[in-house]
């Protein structure tokens, strides 16, 4: 193999592994209010042993006429009494297929409810779509994180 042949490939594999990693929804993520646009949070999502994606709540963002709450006092078991930051709001989100992931759960810290999880990521890997509901897809809410660069 001569040099240009090796510098062409090794500048598509570098190429390729960049798309690749453009593609994962790994990372850090601001939440941001369904209603009013504002930002909430942000969440650091992480990808397990066994695949799945695990989204921790690695910030609140005060906000006027809101006061976060310290504990997740109205959670089921086993997020009751535990500090919101720090908590794992979705869990065992699934990579489906392209862009698409499904199968998880996420938790609602000020309302204590845990609904079913579906996202979806934006071709430039800067905007993750996200559905949670209870029963079917179309009883539910949904909101768009922006990737934190």
């Amino acid at each position: 193999m001569n040099m240009s042949t090796k510098l062409i490939s090794s500048l598509f594999l570098f190429t390729l592994s960049h798309f690749a990693s453009a593609q994962d929804i790994a990372g850090i993520w601001q939440s941001v209010d369904d209603v009013t646009g504002a930002p909430k949070g942000q969440v650091e999502i992480t990808q397990e042993a066994d695949g799945s994606y695990t989204g921790k709540i690695i910030k609140i963002t005060p906000r006027t006429g809101y006061t976060p709450k310290e504990l997740c006092t109205g959670c089921p078991a086993p997020y009751t009494n535990k500090p919101i930051l720090g908590l794992n709001a979705i869990t065992k989100l699934k990579h489906k297929k392209d862009l698409t992931y499904t199968g998880g759960k996420i938790l609602d810290p000020n309302s204590g409810r845990v609904y079913s999880l579906t996202a979806k990521l934006s071709t430039n890997g800067q905007r993750l779509h996200l559905r949670g509901y209870v029963g079917v897809s179309v009883l539910g809410r949904s909101q768009i994180w922006i990737r934190v660069n």
